[in-house]
């Protein structure tokens, strides 16, 4: 829901400054597991279906109360475990044991879902040299690697995304045949998504599935 939401009564009272503008408290939202306010960016919302049971919504828009998370494993669990969903909502709620991983699901699917839209939409590239030639002239904001691609071609791109003109995301949590099907196209291997329109919700979507899984290999970091 929007602003009117309450904060969770259980929740310890912040010492952080007020915000300055209306526009960012309704922004913000307090997390039932610390206690802490923070941007809704940084957070999974979550409200109860008809039959209580405790339902992710990414897209902010299911009907309900709304129950705010901080976006990370630890944090999800932990709100499962302590019973924290029923203590916010005031009555009983059934947490599935494994809501983080329903949550990491979902997010998976969105920003795939949102990867095929960009393609849709001419912001995102497939292919070695034009991948190349964009990370050269500053234009990519994400590099997009198969998880099972070849280790030399992504190296490349790696190393070139590593001194290019702009900060580069990495991404590698997806097979090629999954790239491939979100993508509509065949033996995807290498995408990257242009900076500019978009990427920053789709950035979004990235950070918060950072808090549940890495976001590629540590292999990937040392050059291994």
């Amino acid at each position: 829901m929007g602003a009117a939401e309450a904060p969770s009564p259980a929740a310890e009272p912040s010492t952080k400054p007020p915000p300055a503008t209306l526009a960012q408290a309704a922004r913000e939202r307090r997390d039932l597991v610390s206690g802490e306010v923070m941007d809704e960016a940084r957070l999974i919302r979550f409200v109860a279906d008809p039959g209580g049971v405790v339902t992710p919504d990414l897209g902010r828009r299911l009907p309900g109360r709304g129950l705010w998370v901080a976006a990370s494993r630890a944090a999800v669990d932990q709100a499962v475990r302590k019973g924290l969903f029923s203590r916010a909502a005031k009555r009983r709620l059934e947490a599935p044991p494994n809501l983080a991983d329903l949550v990491e699901a979902l997010l998976r699917n969105r920003i795939l879902a949102s990867l095929g839209l960009a393609r849709k939409a001419g912001r995102l590239l497939l292919g070695f040299e034009k991948i190349r030639a964009a990370l050269a002239a500053g234009e990519v904001a994400w590099l997009v690697e198969a998880l099972d691609g070849a280790a030399d071609g992504r190296d490349k791109l790696l190393a070139l995304a590593r001194h290019a003109p702009a900060g580069v995301g990495v991404l590698g949590v997806f097979s090629g045949e999954e790239l491939s099907l979100a993508l509509g196209a065949e033996n995807v291997i290498h995408s990257a998504l242009l900076a500019g329109r978009g990427a920053d919700r789709w950035t979004g979507d990235v950070e918060r599935l950072a808090g549940f899984r890495p976001l590629f290999p540590e292999a990937w970091r040392t050059g291994s």
